[in-house]
């Protein structure tokens, strides 16, 4: 069984709206049901978590009515104090009805453009291993610097990627190695892949897609408006501060 587990317990603050960026309109709908629909159509996930802040359950409720057509979630989990305890949170729930040996997809709320093809191409490249993630390779020269000032050391850029969701993890194993990282370790991890590198799992990358983006500045909220419409933004609508983000709606 594939089972997905949709992150939206992200307050958003550093774009300073007055919701958290996943719950935002776009185009009549809310970012967080972009997300659900795609998951809901594919006939490779078999059942749909979210973990969400209690406030916010009855909203999303209602959006599931209407985008999870396939009628495949399950129930909500409680955020924990950063990503990695959300997701530890939401495996803490999943395993309660799952086994060990079923996979979990890991998707954030806030990257609204997966696409069928993407979550085709990470269930069929599992097969055979613990986890998957997608990844797109450094376009630009990178640099190490240890005080943020000075260049020390130039990377070798063909072996570095960035990393995307959905990450697709054999749910035991990944569980296990999230366990092996409390009560403090788990507070620095910054990417779901992290523990399952740290403990030596078996993880293989696949072809990210550029538009699988995640929302994260407001330029990330304009760019998602803007292919969701299929317009360009007129001049007027990129640098009239007035217009907030009333014209997302």
């Amino acid at each position: 069984m594939n089972i997905a587990l949709l992150l939206s317990g992200g307050t958003g603050t550093r774009m300073g709206l007055d919701v958290p960026k996943q719950y935002v309109e776009v185009a009549g709908r809310t970012i967080i049901s972009y997300c659900i629909e795609r998951l809901s159509l594919h006939p490779g996930i078999h059942a749909i978590w979210i973990v969400a802040d209690l406030p916010w359950h009855n909203p999303i409720m209602e959006w599931l009515e209407k985008y999870d057509s396939a009628k495949k979630f399950k129930g909500f989990s409680k955020p924990g104090k950063n990503r990695q305890l959300s997701i530890l949170s939401g495996l803490e729930d999943i395993r309660q009805s799952a086994q060990g040996s079923d996979f979990i997809l890991i998707h954030d709320a806030a990257r609204p453009l997966i696409s069928e093809k993407l979550i085709s191409d990470c269930l069929e490249a599992v097969t055979g291993h613990d986890g998957v993630m997608p990844v797109l390779p450094m376009k630009d020269t990178v640099y190490c610097s240890k005080d943020g000032e000075h260049i020390h050391s130039l990377l070798n850029r063909s072996r570095i990627f960035a990393g995307q969701a959905p990450e697709v993890f054999r749910l035991q194993p990944y569980y296990e190695a999230n366990l092996r990282l409390l009560p403090k370790k788990i507070l620095e991890v910054n990417g779901s892949t992290e523990p399952a590198v740290l403990v030596g799992m078996d993880m293989v990358m696949i072809a990210g897609e550029e538009n699988n983006f995640k929302i994260t500045t407001r330029e990330d909220l304009k760019k998602f408006c803007d292919i969701i419409r299929g317009t360009a933004y007129s001049e007027k609508e990129q640098t009239d501060e007035s217009n907030g983000f009333a014209w997302y709606q």
